[in-house]
């Protein structure tokens, strides 16, 4: 039904004005229309709900802004209204609310100035799929390879094997064209290229690998297209009988001024770089036409002397098979020579940060690129092979002669031509298999063939010089690796790498110096190899993880395809040349053990997080299936710690015998109701960082709740995941119990009854200088554990502001040192299914408690102390724990020392019952449910050997262990409505008090943690 305007409701109307007032006037408000800050910046629009919702709501419709991390260019970023604001009463909350996603980052709501609204930039210079990424690909595929090598390779393999050759090298290349179009499809692709997309699909591991290796290959293969550029300058000035020096000398000092004025081009940016690349595709093109005319062309007696006939069926059929010559004549010699010519498809992409938009463009024109330019490998490949024989001589009076006519050897004697001798000699230096310019031999205009040689050389070689600063310069700005930062600045609006050029020029111009192009193409083969097996193998993971951010709208892919891609990759890396992929592969190693051992803290949410979680989840579903059993039982720890920084002795205790064994998780309760703040608080990740920068291999769980003990209900019933959780409690004795009110107490010692009802083990510790570290501004900690000495006040400073962090320092205890042949005293008093003795067991297992000798401690009888002790002993060989001390000691069921009860009497007194509370109208039961700390008469009758007990075993423990490391006692249990909390409290004070080293008391939950048995 529709409501008319007269009888519509405005919720407007119905809301009330309010605002969160401060000292200095108000920063945040709802004026009845939106929500803003003091500096009037809207929270979110009225006018868009209206519009996508059809009524007046706080909530707005989808938005670019709230998904982007990027503020456009000279208008305000709009942020989506938080869950608290929608769904909290804010007019009863005291704070104001924080947005989940902050529109002035860095700056206090309501600060504004004009001088801090930016100026609009120029827009850089950025490029569509044909100009930035088609063309730029063809022409670093169609590079010196094209016209220097392939007739040469197809007068070696044959244009039956060339053809194999080359669609070998094009299925590679496009099954990691189709890899690399799914990877830049599945989000938005930033600057760096090969670099961006494996880093942020395999992890900054891999990917800071891959990125230095491609970025000094495209350095290399700068200096590879220079060298074949200077090859064909240095054969003009042959053939005009000019030289500077040598021929070898001459290579090189042609190629260092080429890649100097490469480099001026590069510096002068990427409007001009484009502008040269586009004029030597046009020069290309007209090449390969005058090419394919030179072929129809009816030969000149000149091109005949040198081998070319136009096209012959004879010809083609000769030069179909492969004909090997030389130590490089084999398959894959060849294929190692022309495979880089194939590796210029990821040219558009390493420019992806210059591109208008690259998840389009980089799909489209990497895979139009490799389309085209194999074919024009075919067709070159075919055609030259059908008009030029393999050997020829060159000179004109090498025409057949009627008596030589029997005696003739090769091809060209059926067109009239003898090159008889200088097959016999192997002196010919023209053919297909002599000359490497056959290409200007057969073309109309042989000028024009030079012209595209120098066109496809110069352009490769400056895609090449274009794309490794780029790439370089993404690895730079990540800070994965040291010094290298250097060369990660940029300059100009399009942010060129100044320096990343100048290490590019440097390192082409020193491979140059090397002069060789056969020499050169095959180091930079298994370098570019790898690149590609790594981005297959990046497409093959992100698939089979199932992640559900894997959503590239690149549909034509397949992971096995990718997979299979991979694994040829890797194979020819190792068939062309074993010992360079050796050290390509030990390059990748080390890099990736650098960078795993530095950590780097970036989160770009790979693929290897995605099998991470897999591999946990399956695991974890997996112990579902077998029952626990007690050979396989560990302590998994629940550490009632608070902020782990409040109290590190307790965090490294647990730490050392949970490490690589067990679980640990650090609880911390934050009391209040739900809100931000403390939300925040309670799932803030300092607290992880803090356990992670002090080694310490532990979860992090915090809960919001109205007070303590149901927050530790909380985490005692919901921490851990199926059979990985915890059994063992492990909190800090509660110093301050005395000062503090009685409710706390009764809340710390239900605590500890919780955890026995739900089943759990109880181990507390205490140190003679407490557990807590408290500073200036430090965060939230939970009352009701341990309070500072000099303090009867149990809870730190409030917690600073979101916007304030405070470093938090890495305190240095006792559990971190090295404790000598000290001894751990293991008072095993009562059997609690012995986890009393698994824990001193595993503390020896550690290099620092390794030396300490371990002694037993248990109650007997005088007259049988020797046979008690060997039944101890017998027990404890059995369960193969190493204990070799065990002593039995038959005074410690004694009397205590008068004076020792006095002060007993004197610690329990103020909880007692007197006699006006016992003349009051109130019952016992009203009291002992009104206040349950209370201790009656009786209470402390039926429980008098119990404390009796407690205060005797002090003094044992004062006796026997004053100079020890640790102290494991096992812990008394109170029973529930008999043992009043106030009584309990003072029996762990008691047992535990002025012993100078740690005290840990222990009461498993009394079933067998060891055993004897095999199974």
């Amino acid at each position: 039904m529709e409501l008319s305007p007269k009888l519509g409701i405005s919720l407007s109307a119905l809301r009330s004005q309010f605002s969160v007032n401060g000292e200095e006037g108000p920063k945040y408000g709802f004026d009845g229309s939106r929500y803003h800050y003091g500096d009037g910046t809207s929270v979110a629009s009225q006018n868009s709900s209206q519009i996508l919702t059809g009524y007046d709501t706080l909530d707005v419709g989808p938005n670019y802004d709230f998904y982007a991390n990027t503020n456009a260019l000279g208008r305000v970023r709009r942020s989506r209204p938080s869950l608290f604001q929608l769904h909290s009463n804010i007019e009863e909350d005291s704070c104001p609310p924080p947005l989940y996603e902050e529109t002035n980052t860095g700056r206090a709501p309501g600060d504004s100035s004009e001088d801090d609204v930016e100026e609009p930039q120029s827009e850089p210079t950025r490029f569509g799929w044909v100009k930035g990424v088609m063309i730029r690909c063809m022409l670093n595929i169609w590079g010196v390879i094209l016209y220097l090598r392939l007739p040469w390779i197809t007068a070696q393999a044959g244009i039956g094997l060339t053809w194999v050759i080359i669609l070998l090298s094009s299925c590679i290349t496009g099954i990691t064209g189709l890899s690399t179009s799914a990877i830049a499809t599945n989000g938005r692709v930033k600057g760096g290229g090969t670099y961006f997309l494996i880093s942020r699909s395999l992890g900054p591991e891999l990917g800071g690998s891959i990125g230095l290796i491609f970025a000094f290959a495209n350095a290399v293969a700068v200096a590879m297209h220079t060298v074949g550029f200077a090859e064909t300058v240095q054969a003009l000035m042959q053939e005009s009988g000019a030289s500077i020096v040598d021929p070898i000398n001459d290579i090189r000092i042609i190629g260092v001024i080429t890649v100097t004025c490469l480099l001026a081009i590069s510096l002068a940016g990427m409007e001009w770089e484009a502008k040269a690349q586009v004029l030597f595709f046009i020069v290309i093109l007209v090449s390969f036409a005058n090419y394919i005319v030179g072929t129809i062309i009816p030969a000149t007696p000149q091109k005949q002397a040198k081998g070319f006939f136009s096209y012959q069926a004879d010809i083609f059929a000769e030069n179909f098979v492969p004909n090997w010559r030389g130590p490089e004549g084999n398959f894959f010699g060849m294929f190692s020579i022309f495979f880089p010519s194939a590796t210029g498809i990821l040219a558009g992409a390493n420019i992806s940060g210059d591109l208008k938009d690259p998840t389009v463009a980089i799909p489209r024109g990497t895979l139009m690129a490799i389309f085209w330019t194999t074919l024009s490998y075919l067709i070159i490949a075919a055609t030259i092979g059908a008009c030029l024989v393999r050997d020829a001589s060159g000179i004109m009076n090498d025409t057949l002669a009627m008596s030589s006519a029997d005696s003739c050897q090769g091809l060209a004697c059926q067109y009239g031509w003898d090159f008889t001798d200088c097959i016999t000699n192997r002196t010919c230096t023209y053919g297909l298999s002599n000359q490497y310019q056959s290409m200007s031999l057969v073309s109309g205009f042989a000028p024009l063939i030079t012209a595209g040689i120098f066109g496809a050389t110069l352009s490769s070689a400056l895609a090449c010089l274009v794309s490794a600063p780029k790439v370089f310069q993404c690895l730079c700005k990540d800070n994965l690796y040291p010094v290298i930062g250097f060369f990660g600045k940029g300059n100009g609006k399009n942010d060129e790498p100044i320096r990343g050029y100048v290490l590019a020029y440097i390192i082409a111009v020193c491979f140059v110096l090397i002069a060789e192009l056969n020499t050169i193409a095959p180091i930079i083969s298994n370098f570019f190899l790898c690149s590609y097996a790594l981005i297959n193998f990046s497409c093959f993971h992100a698939s089979i993880t199932n992640s559900p951010g894997w959503r590239p709208s690149f549909r034509f892919y397949s992971k096995w395809m990718s997979l299979l891609g991979a694994v040829v990759s890797v194979i020819i890396m190792f068939l062309l040349t074993w010992w360079a992929a050796l050290i390509a592969i030990g390059i990748v190693i080390f890099l990736l053990g650098y960078v795993l051992y530095k950590r780097p803290s970036v989160n770009w949410g790979s693929s290897v997080q995605a099998g991470s979680y897999n591999m946990a989840l399956s695991y974890c579903v997996s112990l579902n299936q077998v029952d626990d059993h007690i050979k396989n039982y560990r302590p998994q720890c629940l550490v009632l710690t608070g902020p782990p920084s409040c109290r590190p002795a307790l965090v490294d205790f647990v730490g050392t015998f949970t490490k690589n064994l067990s679980l640990m998780i650090c609880g911390n309760v934050v009391t209040g109701g739900p809100s931000p703040a403390t939300l925040d608080t309670a799932s803030s990740n300092s607290h992880v960082t803090w356990l992670n920068k002090r080694q310490i291999k532990s979860f992090y769980h915090g809960v919001v709740a109205n007070d303590l003990r149901t927050g530790v209900k909380m985490l005692l019933q919901g921490a851990g995941l199926g059979r990985i959780r915890p059994n063992v409690l492990l909190t800090g004795f509660k110093r301050d119990w005395r000062k503090d009110k009685p409710s706390c107490i009764d809340n710390y010692i239900g605590i500890l009854h919780d955890a026995f009802d739900l089943q759990y083990g109880v181990c507390v510790l205490r140190m003679r200088e407490g557990l807590d570290v408290f500073r200036q501004a430090q965060t939230h900690v939970n009352p009701g554990f341990e309070a500072s000495p000099e303090s009867g006040v149990n809870t730190c400073v409030p917690p600073a502001p979101p916007s304030i962090q405070f470093p938090q320092p890495q305190p240095s205890t006792v559990f971190q040192s090295q404790q000598g042949k000290k001894t751990i005293d293991v008072y095993w008093l009562f059997d609690d299914g012995g986890l009393t003795l698994l824990l001193p067991y595993l503390l020896t297992r550690k290099k620092r408690w390794a030396r300490c000798k371990v002694r037993v401690f248990v109650g007997g009888d005088i007259q049988r102390k020797e046979e008690q002790r060997k039944e101890v002993m017998d027990l404890i060989s059995k369960f193969r724990l190493g204990f070799h001390d065990v002593e039995v000691l038959p005074d410690i069921n004694a009397r205590p020392q008068p004076e020792h009860v006095r002060r007993f009497e004197d610690l329990i007194g103020p909880y007692r019952i007197n006699t006006a509370q016992k003349d009051g109208h109130v019952t016992a039961e009203q009291l002992n449910q009104d206040c349950p700390w209370m201790v009656s008469d009786e209470e402390i009758e039926t429980n008098k050997p119990k404390t009796l007990r407690q205060i005797r075993l002090n003094e044992v423990l004062q006796d026997y262990s004053r100079d020890a490391a640790i102290i494991f006692v096992t812990m008394p249990v109170g029973r529930r409505g008999q043992c009043p909390s106030a009584l309990y409290m003072a029996w762990l004070e008691t047992l535990s008090r002025d012993l100078r080293p740690p005290v840990l008391l222990v009461r498993g939950n009394q079933e067998n943690v060891l055993t004897f048995y095999c199974q």
